[in-house]
């Protein structure tokens, strides 16, 4: 007789087989291939101890009720409760009969959930392998279809740069004709601009000597008006010419910097062609292709396909429009020369009518240049005995100056109280002051004095000066001028083709 509580080992009516490790025998030979997704059954109680169906049923979180099973329960079995159960009998085989782990309902479940399992495991992987082989064929496919795009699209960009690199090289030789041609007007302008020189200084070598007479030979009279004309046309031819050489210089910096970023974009664009056909010839099979991590992450581009073909025919039209103006800067230099050389061919003339006119009347004005000299000597002599009388009066004004100090020094001796602010006092820095002032007047006076009569001996000077070439005043018109005046530059000198 069994007591409630105790344990109850299982009786086994026919041999166990296997090492009594597994619940279940294997289905096939090929158990151990088969893997399961899912975490194994661990079983938290040892086998090793007696078993326990309370034990069993909570490890295995189920609860089973035997009522499907009371009618199958022999009569000396009686239900106490769920999961506890009383013998009425001790017979080894009602024990073994009742107290099994599973029902063959469920060994069977667990071999069908085994195959379902093992089915569901291949068909994944089935279709796992051809959804692999079929999207690698198609990563494949579009992996080329993708570099042949590139590769096309490289194509083109190198077609691009050609054409390009084609036209600037074409607009590079225009330009380089331009300059050349720019480069030789202005050499021409450059020769014409030194012949100007020698008529320009034949007309200030005259204006020159002519400036020796002095008084009122020094008249403006017509020739001199001819002659500064002369010089002011000379000038501004030369000015024109040089404002010329200045545009021309501005221009052949601009044709050289349009030039320079031609032949930049040029370079820069073969370096461009160089490199892309480069890579436009790269195969999978090529030779120093090579893992770049992370390098489709920098972008270090600047430009767009627009602003890249923008720029190159920006630099295009900076350069026409600079090869335009630099046409028209060479049409302009042309009617320049021409209009400067009809210019100062004509002033020339004028001007040689001129002296011819002025040589007559030289003579005339000789007589009255006598009588100015002799009153400026005059003038001059009254403003000497002037200023010794002015130094005079000055040192006369030293004794009383010197007596009024002195008693100013003396007076500063007295002792104590007696150093009184009297009238006396007051009278005599008073006294002082007043001669100071006179002294300082007299100084002023000295100063003006000896100004006029330097401006006196100047005109002395000038017309004594003006007496001894008033002969050679003649001599200056007649010979030097007009002798310096035979020769002037022809006009093919002046436009400068020699």
């Amino acid at each position: 007789m069994e007591y409630y509580g105790s344990t109850i080992t299982s009786t086994y009516t026919r041999p166990r087989v296997g090492d009594g490790t597994r619940f279940l025998p294997h289905i096939s030979t090929m158990a151990a291939s088969y893997k399961s997704h899912t975490g194994p059954h661990v079983i938290s109680h040892s086998l090793s101890l007696p078993w326990r169906p309370s034990t069993y049923y909570k490890v295995s979180q189920t609860h089973p009720t035997l009522q499907p099973l009371s009618k199958s329960l022999p009569e000396n079995v009686r239900l106490e409760g769920i999961g506890t159960y009383k013998l009425t009998s001790s017979l080894p085989a009602a024990r073994s009969a009742l107290f099994t782990r599973y029902t063959p309902d469920d060994w069977f479940k667990s071999n069908y959930a085994n195959y379902k399992q093992s089915d569901s495991t291949r068909n994944s992987a089935e279709r796992l392998r051809m959804d692999t082989a079929r999207m690698v064929h198609d990563e494949d496919q579009r992996t080329n279809r993708t570099q042949e795009v590139s590769s096309k699209a490289m194509g083109e960009r190198v077609s691009d740069i050609h054409f390009w690199k084609r036209e600037l090289n074409h607009e590079i030789e225009a330009q380089v004709a331009e300059t050349n041609n720019l480069v030789e007007v202005k050499k021409r302008l450059e020769r014409a601009l030194a012949e100007t020189e020698s008529p320009l200084q034949v007309a200030q070598e005259c204006l020159y000597h002519r400036e020796k007479r002095q008084g009122i030979d020094l008249v403006h009279d017509g020739v001199e008006r001819e002659l500064l004309s002369e010089v002011d046309v000379i000038k501004s031819c030369q000015e024109r010419m040089r404002r010329a050489i200045e545009k021309a210089n501005a221009q052949l910096a601009n044709n050289r910097a349009a030039q320079h970023e031609l032949e930049r974009d040029v370079s820069d664009k073969h370096v461009a062609h160089r490199i892309d056909d480069y890579c436009h010839q790269l195969r999978n099979t090529s030779e120093g292709i090579a893992y770049h991590r992370g390098v489709e992450k920098v972008d270090a581009t600047v430009t767009v396909p627009e602003t890249w073909a923008k720029f190159s025919d920006n630099n295009i039209l900076r350069s026409q429009s600079e090869r335009a103006a630099s046409a028209k800067l060479r049409a302009d230099i042309e009617a320049l020369l021409n209009q400067c050389s009809n210019e100062m061919w004509t002033h020339f003339n004028n001007v040689n009518v001129g002296f011819s006119n002025r040589i007559s009347e030289t003579m005339d004005a000789k007589n009255k240049l006598q009588q100015h000299l002799a009153k400026t000597l005059q003038e001059i002599f009254q403003t000497e005995q002037t200023i010794l009388q002015i130094k005079k009066a000055i040192a006369d004004k030293e004794a009383p100056m010197k007596v009024a100090q002195t008693r100013l020094d003396s007076r500063t001796r007295r002792p104590n109280t007696e150093l009184c602010r009297d009238p006396p006092q007051h009278r005599l820095v008073s006294e002082v002051g007043q001669i100071a002032e006179t002294i300082e007047t007299l100084h002023f006076r000295l100063r003006q004095a000896e100004d006029t009569l330097q401006a006196l001996v100047h005109t002395k000077d000038a017309l004594e000066h003006d007496l001894s070439v008033k002969a050679n005043s003649l001599f200056i018109d007649q010979e030097k001028c007009m002798g310096m005046r035979r020769t002037f530059p022809t006009t093919p000198r002046l436009v400068g083709y020699a």
